[in-house]
This record gives structure tokens, C-alpha cells and sequence, in this order.
């Protein structure tokens, strides 16, 4: 007579050899998903810099633009004063909760120019200590 079917010791080397690989896949998981939050963060700081200067150079609403960075947002306003500012045409972007900025917190374009007021560095970092800077020159080209 033959039996067909698992034994207890096959599904137990079954499940521990799904644990394991479930257990060694998540910190590669996690590390991934904060390095991503880390990229994104990144683009999105250097799109609304560009975006800034490009209403700037437009002079769009016959006024100047910028950037303000602050810990869990960036914001992109029409004219110099982030306090004084027109709300109506705030662009706002959500940082990850991961991501620390530092540096420079606020960058203004000049209109029709769109030159900016100062030669700008912004580092954002994770929680992991990786770290990517974005850099406006003194002629308002953006690099990261």
C-alpha cells in the first residue's frame, strides 16, 4: 500500500524555508523603499526649482518665484516673500517622512532673468544616511 502526501517533516522544511526568505527579504525591501522615497524626494525638489525658474522667466503673473523648503514640504510661490506671499498660487509637494532637508531653505528667481538670489545647496537625507544634493549655480541651472 502506498501513501500519498506530505510528511510532517516536509511541510515543516516547506514553511522554515519560506521564513527564511520571507525574513532576508524584507530589510532589502525596506532599504529599497527608502532609497526610492530618497530619489523622488530629490526630483520633485529639483522640478519645483525649475519649475520657478520657469515662471519666473515667463513672468508669469508679472512677478518673481521661488522655493521654500521647509521639513516635510516644498513649496513653490509667486514673489520674494514666503510670509507675504499670495497663497492662491502656492504649489505645494509633500516630502517622504524619511527624507531631512538642510541647507538652503528658500530659493527666489528674479522675473524675466530668472536668475536666483543666491547660489544654492540642498541636501536631503534618509534615514539611512543616504544622501543626494541639489544645487542651483548663480545662473539658475538646477543639477542633482
Amino acid at each position: 500500500m502506498t501513501s500519498q502526501g506530505f510528511t510532517l517533516v516536509e511541510l515543516l522544511l516547506c514553511v522554515a524555508i519560506i521564513s527564511l526568505l520571507a525574513g532576508l527579504s524584507i530589510p532589502v525591501s525596506e532599504s529599497f523603499n527608502r532609497n526610492n522615497d530618497l530619489d523622488i524626494a530629490t526630483q520633485l525638489l529639483a522640478s519645483g526649482l525649475r519649475r520657478a525658474e520657469a515662471y519666473a522667466r515667463a513672468s508669469n503673473t508679472d512677478n518673481a518665484w521661488s522655493v521654500e523648503v521647509q521639513s516635510s514640504t516644498v513649496t513653490l510661490f509667486q514673489g520674494t516673500s514666503f510670509g507675504g506671499r499670495n497663497t492662491a498660487y502656492d504649489e505645494a509637494f509633500s516630502l517622504p517622512g524619511t527624507i531631512t532637508p538642510s541647507g538652503t531653505t528658500e530659493v527666489q528667481f528674479s522675473k524675466f532673468a530668472a536668475t536666483p538670489n543666491t547660489s544654492a545647496t540642498i541636501t536631503l537625507t534618509s534615514t539611512t544616511n543616504n544622501t543626494r544634493t541639489v544645487t542651483v549655480n548663480a545662473k539658475g541651472m538646477v543639477d542633482y
